[in-house]
């Protein structure tokens, strides 16, 4: 049994009921069949391998027969083959030599997990698995034997989601790691992965994950149809399927949520969600996703109530912090100068004076630089990044400021704005804010307060027709539902979280029956 059949649910493709090896030559004029004839298939490995100079044929004796182990040297351990197949003891005694494959396989690889190809097209896509495929001569079949995995990254603590207290693990770009890591979290015979083979070039594994006795059939079935549908090249991370799957919006806003934390998605797996895994991405994507997911962190469910409660109103007023505070600034100075304190109004004015652009141009150049040194921040290598965006900052700042190009009052804004948006625990939601925040900017320089305010309705409708595989984005809110508000704007404790998300329609609503909240032991009579 193949540690892939071990892991997954295996599926065929819709598309013809092909099969993935088949499909990895559905442009090549190569002919299926496995030959009996040892020979006619090492000529037929050959001819395909030939320009490849990791392929490797070596040739062996397992007892009277003669055969060849088939590999790719870079994609298994060399020593492992070595030790398991390569230096297999001969055996010349008629009596105990093998017949068939099957009796091959218990005598001499007996420990090995192991699969059989009976087609061409199965022993090239093993070998490209990183199999060794063993071809004996006179056999209908193949043995393709799972040596061992290449040196891979190791686990280590997320680099985009961190936190003070809670697990330390992170996903890695190996997708079984990362599904031993979901399944160390839930030990649950009802927790299902099936895989995908994604890309017409890559045929990448694309793993969708659940729990049968939680999530939505028609939510599940509506992600293996929107998986199987996929017509790509190349995915080479967790972003392409993303882009591909998701519901056809135009819109900044994400609507798939993606982490490196395998209890961010254990979590999710729990309400009913799916959770897909793409080999060779340390990031999973968890879908439905809903508006109020990004202001959540995995944090927020180990610390007692009341603090995570507060951070999370902290989160909601940084959001639109971000979103508004440049605005309101243009607005408010340009237009509505009357709303403002006079003391406020003569400070700003007096630090506004000499410089030589309007409003609108003065916060635009200093929001472009500071994105401009956002990103040289994260491209520049890691001794040298944050040195240069926090120099950069400090200088550039107090420069302009000298030179008479914008005011200090601006560029404690903008600093303000730029800190307020690193808050959002998820990335991708803090891309959405930045891109609004400069069409923002432009709707207050031309009409002002009622520009912004106008601006806030359109992005509230806006948000109220994006869907997530059905859902709306705003559940919980819009359409408003009371059972659903234990754990959107405040997280109530734990005890009193009883019911899974409404809008998922999961089979079991209620995690728990019986909680009830704990309280002290009852005394009488100084007894207990």
């Amino acid at each position: 049994m193949g540690l892939s059949d071990f892991l997954f649910k295996r599926r065929k493709n819709k598309k013809g009921d092909s099969t993935p090896e088949e499909e990895i030559f559905q442009n090549e004029n190569i002919s299926k069949e496995y030959f009996k004839s040892l020979d006619k298939n090492k000529r037929s490995l050959h001819e395909l391998f030939k320009q490849t100079f990791d392929f490797s044929c070596d040739d062996i004796r397992l007892g009277e027969s003669e055969a060849c182990v088939c590999y790719l040297g870079t994609m298994l351990n060399i020593h492992s083959l070595t030790d398991k197949v390569l230096n297999v003891p001969r055996e010349t005694s008629v009596s105990k030599n093998p017949k068939n494959i099957e009796e091959i396989r218990d005598r001499y690889f007996p420990t090995m997990a192991f699969e059989y190809a009976d087609t061409f097209h199965k022993v090239v896509w093993h070998i490209l698995n990183g199999f060794a495929v063993i071809m004996v001569d006179g056999q209908e079949k193949a043995l393709s034997l799972e040596i061992g995995d290449t040196e891979k990254r190791a686990i280590t603590e997320p680099s985009t989601q961190t936190i003070i207290r809670g697990p330390k693990e992170a996903f890695t770009e190996d997708i079984n790691t990362n599904i031993s890591l979901i399944r160390k979290r839930i030990k649950n015979p009802y927790l299902i992965f099936e895989d995908f083979y994604i890309g017409g070039d890559t045929k990448t594994t694309v793993a969708i994950g659940y729990v049968s006795t939680i999530t939505n059939e028609d939510i599940l079935n509506e992600v293996r149809e929107r998986i199987e549908k996929i017509e790509i090249g190349a995915v080479l991370d967790s972003g392409n399927i993303e882009e591909m799957i998701v519901d056809k919006s135009f819109t900044p806003f994400p609507l798939v949520f993606n982490t490196e934390r395998p209890d961010s998605i254990c979590s999710h797996l729990l309400e009913g969600k799916v959770a897909l895994i793409v080999d060779g991405s340390p990031f999973v994507l968890a879908v439905p996703s809903v508006f109020t997911d990004f202001f959540q962190s995995s944090e927020d469910y180990y610390q007692p109530f009341l603090m995570p409660s507060f951070i999370r109103i902290i989160r909601y007023m940084s959001f639109m912090i971000a979103l508004v505070l440049p605005s309101l600034y243009v607005a408010l100075s340009t237009f509505h100068q009357e709303l403002m304190p006079t003391q406020l109004l003569i400070s700003i004015q007096a630090q506004r004076e000499g410089v030589p652009f309007p409003a609108v141009i003065e916060i635009f150049m200093m929001e472009l630089t500071f994105e401009i040194m956002r990103e040289a921040g994260v491209r520049m290598p890691r001794a040298v990044g944050q040195t240069v965006s926090i120099v950069g900052a400090l200088v550039i700042g107090q420069a302009a400021v000298e030179a008479g190009l914008v005011s200090s009052v601006l560029v404690i804004i903008v600093a303000f704005t730029a800190i307020a948006s690193f808050v959002s625990p998820i990335y991708s939601f803090s891309i959405a804010t930045r891109l609004l925040r400069f069409v923002l900017i432009l709707f207050a320089a031309v009409f002002g307060l009622y520009g912004v305010l106008l601006f806030l309705i359109i992005m509230v409708i806006h948000l109220v027709s994006l869907r997530s595989f059905g859902v709306p984005y705003l559940a919980s809110v819009a359409p408003f539902k009371l059972t659903d508000q234990d754990d959107v704007f405040l997280r109530l404790p734990a005890w009193a979280n009883k019911r899974r998300p409404s809008y998922l329609f999961p089979k079991s609503p209620v995690k728990e029956k019986k909680k009830q909240k704990p309280s002290p032991p009852h005394v009488q009579g100084g007894k207990k």
